[in-house]
């Protein structure tokens, strides 16, 4: 009988199952862990309080009531299926209070024990970094959760205690949270401060000196050695009264000095976020989306899925030495010794910061921004070197200038001029910021004479504040030890989805409804727009993370008082009503007068017989100007889809004139065409499109 040949089947091993947030993180540390390891995402979070109700048991030690999210079911039954096939499970999310708190929900869901060792934390996504945390994994931190925990607590108290009453006394779909107040009031105490400002009027004098064939700049200091205000013409006169424009004026003084320029320290998330919206242009949510992007992962080629840069939600400015070992042989090789610090500039952290992650800074100094610009989106190349640059420039030595203070003096009047030269360019090497130009002096000495080639006395008055840019406001936060790194972002997008500030040539501008809201806050919840007490809850919830504060106590401690305060202004607060205003005309289908609506984004004209007639129509704004194409039309500003601003003709469509830049209803004197309005660093100046001609730029 013949015997059977078959081998027995081989039993499929059973894998190590990895869970991360996103599938582009997943992607790149898959290729990492090789055949033994599958790794899924969970996409964000997968279990949260629920949105149709306050899901937060305030009598029973403020018990959450966690849902699994809507639309997650099939997410969830996937990640239970690997699971279960799984040899072990590794919880791998961001290394943040968010992450921990998404591992433990998934902890949760999949009946996986937390104190087990399976939690995995890296702080950049390279295969060292990667390899190193899998080889000790630790438990899940319950200090991170339950900061998270209190936090999303909070949040949702208050959102859920004065959202309700703005849409009952104020109007449907307001909505308040505690950091979201804060933005608004600081916005809105800005725009009082412009109201309120008035200007002071002073002037200066401004000369030009020649010393043999040399010119050089200086301006007006003092009478007898002491600084001397002009607070009008009269007080400039006086002073030119003393000058004999044709004498000599002496050398009194000449200080020579080396001055050093430090670098900035790398990145934190908030330095970054200003930072790209000043040089790029970048709106905060850009910003991190892009950074999240260069974190997880990029497809560079022959090496695969590669996360270009550390974890990017970090307050602090610490740096591994790994990686300034790193940064020092890049700066040996490319630049030479003379560009390498010995001691690196490190940051002051900011009160309250975390110090649980290094700073921002490229995974590896020598991918350079210019063998990745292939392998990156244009969004992402301009990040990429921002940080990149950032973070050589803060191994690099200072720059050195030579420095010259000269006075200059004539019958007791006194003028002053500084004159720098770089010595040594040091970090400047590749972080240029435009404030290194050199400003040569003579070479001027005590008891040399030199002439007035010409005066230029010159009015000017004090200038209000300026509106909050993206960038201002995040520093002012910071500053105020309010928010963390990962609410900026959504802070910033939550006061402009509802209308409670607009971006006005990239300022934030309060909208009336905004002020309506911050006052009725601002009144009945002092607390909730009081920057200290707001930044002594940031630092209860640090207290939480770092084991010293109880979370229960916490929230309770805040939230007996505040809901006191709910029901006085559920009983006192009147129904504000947003009155339509009187369009002064009549509706084109119905006949019915127009009124002017306030809406989710702004006025517009609407009929008075609503909802019996639902005609509508957006409100225009004339700007004086008679329509240079068809000169019958006035021109009027609108906005496209995108909400940006725009000039066209009142006679559209039978005319179709329009501009991007506002006109100002004058001809350019060279070719007829008509001239516009362009916004330029610092101030407006009045060109012809056509590059003809341009004007002195305005303040």
């Amino acid at each position: 009988m013949a015997t059977s040949t078959k081998k027995p089947k081989r039993k499929k091993t059973q894998k190590k199952l990895v869970i991360v947030e996103s599938p582009a993180k997943a992607k790149t540390i898959e290729k990492y862990l090789g055949r033994t390891y599958k790794v899924v995402a969970s996409k964000g979070h997968v279990r949260d309080l629920p949105k149709s109700r306050m899901g937060v048991d305030v009598d029973n030690d403020y018990e959450p009531n966690y849902i699994s999210i809507r639309g997650k079911g099939d997410t969830i039954k996937a990640l239970k299926s690997e699971a279960k096939k799984a040899q072990k499970v590794y919880l791998a999310a961001d290394p943040d209070r968010e992450g921990e708190s998404i591992a433990w929900h998934l902890s949760h869901l999949l009946n996986l024990d937390p104190t087990d060792n399976n939690r995995v934390v890296f702080n950049e996504i390279t295969k060292d970094a990667v390899k190193d945390a899998f080889k000790s994994p630790r438990s899940i931190d319950m200090n991170l959760v339950d900061a998270q925990q209190a936090r999303r607590i909070l949040d949702r108290l208050v959102g859920y205690s004065i959202s309700p009453l703005l849409w009952s006394k104020v109007k449907k779909g307001l909505s308040a949270g505690r950091v979201q107040s804060i933005a608004l009031k600081l916005i809105i105490d800005r725009e009082n401060e412009i109201k309120n400002f008035k200007p002071v009027e002073y002037w200066t004098i401004d000369s030009e000196f020649k010393h043999k064939r040399n010119k050089f700049a200086a301006s007006f200091y003092g009478l007898n050695g002491k600084k001397h205000d002009l607070p009008n013409n009269e007080a400039v006169q006086k002073v030119l009264a003393k000058l004999d424009p044709k004498g000599d004026f002496d050398i009194t003084k000449v200080i020579r000095k080396e001055r050093k320029r430090q670098p900035q320290p790398p990145f934190t998330t908030s330095s970054m976020q200003q930072d790209a919206n000043r040089k790029l242009n970048f709106r905060t949510r850009k910003t991190m989306m892009a950074a999240q992007q260069l974190y997880e992962g990029i497809n560079i080629g022959k090496a695969g899925s590669q996360g270009l840069i550390t974890y990017m939600r970090t307050d602090s400015t610490r740096i591994s030495t790994i990686a300034k070992h790193e940064a020092s042989s890049f700066i040996h090789e490319k630049y030479g010794a003379e560009y390498a610090a010995t001691k690196p500039i490190k940051g002051k952290l900011p009160e309250g910061a975390q110090d649980a992650h290094e700073a921002i800074r490229p995974t590896s100094v020598y991918r350079t921004p210019a063998e990745m610009k292939q392998y990156l989106t244009n969004d992402q190349y301009k990040l990429y070197n921002l940080i990149w640059n950032r973070f050589m420039a803060s191994q690099m030595t200072p720059a050195v200038m030579d420095t010259m203070a000269v006075t200059i003096e004539q019958n007791g009047v006194t003028f002053k001029a500084n004159g720098s030269k770089m010595k040594f360019d040091g970090f400047l090497k590749i972080y240029k910021d435009g404030k290194e130009k050199d400003n040569l002096l003579p070479d001027l000495n005590e008891g040399d004479t030199v002439q007035l080639a010409k005066t230029d006395p010159a009015q000017h008055f004090t200038q209000p504040p300026a509106r909050y840019s993206e960038a201002n406001l995040i520093k002012a936060l910071e500053e105020n030890g309010v928010g963390r790194p990962s609410t900026y972002a959504p802070t910033l997008d939550t006061i402009q989805r509802r209308y409670y500030v607009k971006l006005t040539a990239r300022r934030f501008e309060p909208t009336e409804l905004g002020e309506i809201v911050n006052a009725i806050i601002q009144e009945y919840f002092p607390d909730i727009v009081n920057v200290g007490f707001t930044a002594g809850l940031e630092k209860e919830l640090d207290g939480i993370e770092e084991g010293d504060q109880d979370w229960v106590k916490v929230v309770d401690d805040f939230y007996k008082p505040f809901s006191t305060e709910v029901s006085h202004a559920q009983d006192t607060i009147e129904k504000v009503q947003i009155k339509d205003e009187p369009a002064g005309f009549d509706c084109d289908i119905c006949g019915a007068p127009m009124v002017i609506k306030m809406g989710r984004y702004g006025k517009f004209y609407a009929c008075s017989r609503f909802p019996d007639c639902r005609n509508t129509k957006a409100i225009v704004k004339e700007i004086g100007v008679i329509c240079p194409k068809c000169h019958e039309g006035q021109v009027i500003e609108r906005k496209s889809k995108r909400n940006r601003i725009f000039y066209g003709c009142s006679r559209y469509p039978d005319c179709d004139f329009v501009s991007w830049d506002k006109p100002v209803g004058r001809d350019c004197p060279k070719d007829g065409h008509f001239l516009v309005e362009k916004k330029i660093k610092g101030g407006i100046q009045v060109v012809c499109p056509n590059g003809d001609y341009e004007e002195p730029a305005q303040k």
